[in-house]
């Protein structure tokens, strides 16, 4: 009899346990302060990877300024969460040659995003910020958009900041005769 009690107990707690994650996995906690990096390839404007940031500090809102330095021949691009003072991206760029992204490290692939299993399109309320565009380039944001809207966690950030701009940015490691199929898109979500 205690065996039986002891089981359903485990199960009980199993249950407990498996549903209080399964709604922060749905509904991130208000708490937390994180930001959602995501690559997306230049040319073809496939969605390649990501990676999720958490930092200590709860804080709402999220300025994203940048540290350039131009490529003589060696240059870099750094973004930084200005509140926080810590960094979102950190990346080389060579002349004539191929620099690389340093921050963040071990990107998850995009085959580890699950995506929503409607048809429905969401686009970010408060648009888009290009957060480094040197050149003043117009750009097509809704088609790098597109690769990325159906995410879980895209949807997710969309849905606890709602007014939230997507920052955004094409991180080019090559250039001179950069090879643009080296170049991707970075997009910053903040929960």
């Amino acid at each position: 009899m205690k065996t039986k009690i002891l089981t359903f107990t485990v199960i009980i707690l199993t249950l407990i346990s498996c549903s209080k994650d399964n709604n922060e996995t749905i509904f991130p906690s208000t708490n937390s302060n994180n930001v959602l990096l995501l690559k997306v390839d230049y040319n073809t404007n496939l969605f390649k990877g990501g990676k999720e940031l958490t930092f200590a500090n709860t804080i709402s809102n999220m300025t994203v300024t940048h540290q350039y330095v131009s490529p003589g021949d060696f240059g870099s691009i750094k973004l930084i969460y200005q509140e926080l003072n810590e960094p979102l991206f950190d990346g080389t760029i060579v002349w004539n040659g191929l620099g690389q992204m340093s921050y963040p490290q071990n990107l998850l692939n995009a085959n580890q995003f699950d995506r929503v299993m409607t048809a429905d399109y969401v686009t970010p309320i408060s648009g888009f910020e290009n957060v480094f565009n040197p050149n003043n380039s117009t750009y097509n944001y809704n088609s790098i958009w597109n690769s990325v809207q159906s995410l879980v966690k895209v949807r997710q950030y969309l849905i606890s900041n709602p007014n939230a701009t997507v920052k955004i940015f094409l991180y080019t490691p090559s250039v001179g005769i950069g090879n643009p199929a080296e170049w991707d898109w970075i997009i910053i979500m903040k929960n």
